[in-house]
């Protein structure tokens, strides 16, 4: 990974506390696909090649269709995400873009008819998590590389 700042080890505890928030989100009761989705979709709205150059290989990994990834921009339009794959990238979009979407209780009403309290609190961290990410990769100069 090439990147300007080596930010693990000049700031260890920082990143310490992120990679334990990753390790929540890892087992959170959010599907691993559906995490994966969420990420790449984030990435794509914060122009964080790296993250989402890491997310989609990740979920080819776990079998996820090229048609699904390379659509997951225009998931409105499509027919093959679930209804719940929707919603849950519509909050992606809604959170991540929060000060110009905010988040409307007509959206909330629409994610608890497909997750439980629980798994819209872990949504909703996951969301906030990859945003994280996002920014300090980007911030970093991190790029997507070959590797």
């Amino acid at each position: 990974m090439e990147k300007r700042v080596d930010y693990y080890s000049l700031a260890p505890e920082a990143i310490k506390i992120m990679m334990e928030m990753e390790k929540y989100t890892k087992t959170s009761s959010i599907n691993r696909t559906l995490r994966e989705l969420v990420k790449i979709r984030a990435s794509q709205l914060n122009g964080c090649a790296y993250c989402i150059n890491m997310h989609t290989t990740e979920a080819r990994k776990m079998g996820e269709t090229e048609q699904r990834l390379y659509c997951i921009s225009a998931w409105n339009d499509c027919t093959f995400y679930t209804d719940s794959e929707k919603v849950a990238l519509e909050l992606t979009e809604h959170v991540t873009l929060i000060p110009n979407k905010g988040v409307p209780e007509a959206l909330y009403d629409r994610i608890r008819n497909h997750f439980s309290e629980k798994e819209y609190v872990d949504l909703v961290i996951l969301i906030n998590q990859i945003n994280s990410w996002n920014r300090i990769s980007i911030a970093m100069g991190n790029k997507a590389t070959t590797e």
